[in-house]
């Protein structure tokens, strides 16, 4: 495929003004969701073979939120698009001051292989929602998944308008070198400093969401039955391959014992005595990640769980306990079915702990005390979390999601894509029937009272 040509023929298609009308928009999410629900058994069979998820998983997690977002996106797009008024300052009478949404214009999406229909799809909508053309580039890590995104695509959109380009690194390299007017892209730090550095020689602007080592805090006043059922969900959903999964755990000492055993129970209670032999248990995306998380382990004391199958590439649910701050696994966002434990015996010492690090994606906090809750959501900063559960705070369209710091820059979902992929422009209509002179020269003690008493 030529690159170059294909971010041309974009250009001039999004020349032309078809993007702009607000109609033209919003028939152009419904018909991608009725591709989408047309063709769900496809997207979910993709979704099987690329990381064994289940129908009832990829529903919940890919094709059911993408569905979901392009219904608010539908819902609220008249009114994100609609003309915004301000107040004008008194020095600026008589004149109407308003703000009004552009499109960027010829946007770039590179999503991941851990969800990659939904990461795919979900930056999408809000391109097409705020009037842009767009090219997607799939991960090559989930090549099903990828060859249906490129069919569901070619069948709903021209390609000067949304395509999709597939591939690896020769691909995304000769992407890298073209200029666009946004790039989204969802991924790990190292590639996100990549992307970056291409995007500075244009002066092109970047949303990155990244990832990171995003902790978990069990207080001991927690509803530890409860904390334990919901950790285990948001961590060892997708088999951990999850950008805000809780990569490790701080639990307060004084619970920590009874805690890991209700943990342990959860475990089996959500994938049985035998989680490879779970049917809806995901595997590792492949051999090289595989080998990399089982290699987190060494050295280690593993509570419970750990069992490996090279054949299917499924690690089991693992605990990790006693784990150092300095260990390797504590050096690396571990994305896989792997839980490091540390304890603290102070709200102080595990504040330090957090703080002391990059910032996170995401935070979890665990408590029945008010204090503690205000005091942790005001002093550590992270992405976004959730107070008494995991991960459920990306899964709504009325809350930007994003990252700080390492972690990322920039947020999406419902009216945050909106504003992700336009720009916002400031205009001040004046009105012709008074022209105040105290602006213009000659300047006199006089004006300067008046002015003075405009900007005071």
């Amino acid at each position: 495929m030529d690159i170059q040509a294909l971010v041309e023929k974009q250009r001039s298609y999004f020349a032309t003004g078809s993007t702009r009308p607000v109609v033209f928009r919003l028939q152009a999410l419904e018909r991608l969701r009725e591709e989408i629900r047309k063709r769900e058994p496809q997207i979910h069979e993709a979704l099987k073979q690329d990381l064994h998820k289940s129908d009832f998983e990829s529903y919940m997690t890919e094709t059911g939120l993408t569905l979901s977002e392009l219904g608010y996106m539908k819902k609220h797009l008249r009114g994100y698009a609609r003309p915004k008024r301000s107040l004008s300052p008194l020095a600026q009478f008589h004149s109407k001051s308003f703000r009004m949404r552009e499109p960027y214009g010829v946007v770039l999406i590179m999503s991941p292989w851990n969800y990659p229909f939904m990461l795919c799809m979900e930056p999408l909508a809000g391109a097409i929602a705020a009037g842009n053309c767009c090219i997607l580039k799939p991960s090559a890590y989930a090549p099903a998944t990828s060859a249906v995104i490129r069919e569901l695509i070619e069948a709903v959109f021209p390609p000067e308008y949304v395509a999709v380009v597939e591939g690896g690194r020769v691909e995304n390299t000769a992407l890298l070198e073209q200029r666009f007017d946004y790039i989204f892209f969802t991924g790990g730090v190292t590639v996100g400093k990549l992307v970056m550095e291409k995007a500075s020689r244009h002066l092109t602007p970047v949303t990155l969401e990244l990832g990171g080592k995003s902790p978990c805090i069990v207080e001991e006043s927690a509803n530890l039955k409860i904390a334990a059922r919901r950790l285990a969900f948001g961590k060892y959903l997708n088999a951990g391959q999850t950008c805000v999964a809780p990569d490790y755990l701080l639990v307060q000492d004084s619970v920590k014992e009874p805690f890991l055993a209700l943990l342990k129970q959860e475990i089996r209670n959500m994938y049985g005595e035998k989680p490879l032999e779970n049917p809806d248990y995901p595997k590792i995306i492949n051999e090289k990640h595989y080998r990399r998380i089982l290699g987190l382990l060494e050295g280690e004391t593993v509570l419970t769980g750990g069992e490996a199958n090279e054949t299917t590439l499924q690690i089991a649910p693992v605990i990790l306990d006693g784990v150092k701050a300095e260990a390797p696994v504590m050096q690396e966002e571990i994305f896989g079915p792997v839980l490091p434990v540390l304890t603290f015996s102070s709200v102080d010492e595990a504040e330090r702990f957090v703080r002391e690090r990059e910032k996170p994606l995401a935070c979890y906090i665990f408590t029945t005390r008010k204090d503690v809750e205000k005091r942790l959501l005001q002093n550590l900063s992270f992405g976004g979390g959730c107070v008494n559960d995991t991960i459920i705070h990306l899964a709504t369209s009325r809350m930007g999601f994003g990252g700080v710091g390492s972690s990322g820059m920039g947020s999406y979902h419902g009216k945050w894509s909106f504003e992700t992929f336009s720009h916002e422009k400031s205009i001040v209509k004046k009105y012709n029937w008074i022209d105040l002179p105290i602006r213009y020269q000659p300047y006199t003690k006089g004006k300067e009272k008046l002015l003075k008493f405009f900007l005071k």
